[in-house]
């Protein structure tokens, strides 16, 4: 049987989205371990103590910063996908549209990420919030396409 957008994935997507979240934890992690050593016994206490560090030049730190950010944004952002994915499911949308926004979800989630971790000035800070909103309005459809499917039935 072949894969098409018309093959039930969708829900392949929440382990997907967890990634697109942790990744950039994982790159802070090497990043700190690298440059100053990571301490697995506090590891919450890490991303202060290296932009505190003088050793540490201030784009670096600001760097590590934003990965820090762009996972606490991952974090945040994973229940609504979730959400939106399972009640897609449950409410039978087609595998279509729900692989479709799975893509799209998932490609926004990997471009926020990429300007958030990169960008340095505040006109990239307004493109990664517009990607952001973008991103959102993936599973707000879904939600809303669920609501009006099951309350129709």
């Amino acid at each position: 049987m072949p894969v098409t957008l018309s093959s039930p994935l969708s829900l392949y997507s929440i382990p997907v989205v967890w990634v697109t979240a942790f990744y950039p934890m994982t790159m802070k992690f090497l990043l700190i371990d690298k440059m100053m050593g990571y301490n697995n016994i506090q590891p919450r206490s890490n991303t202060d103590k290296f932009v505190r560090n003088k050793n540490i030049h201030p784009d670096i730190a600001a760097r590590a910063e934003r990965m820090e950010g762009a996972h606490l944004n991952g974090n945040e952002a994973f229940p609504l996908w979730t959400a939106a994915i399972l009640a897609g499911n449950f409410a039978g949308i087609d595998n279509r549209t729900l692989n479709i926004s799975a893509l799209g979800y998932i490609a926004a989630r990997l471009l926020y990420n990429h300007v958030y971790i990169n960008h340095e000035s505040g006109g990239m800070s307004w493109l990664r919030s517009t990607i952001f909103f973008s991103g959102v309005a993936f599973p707000i459809t879904l939600l809303i396409k669920a609501a009006n499917k099951i309350s129709a039935a």
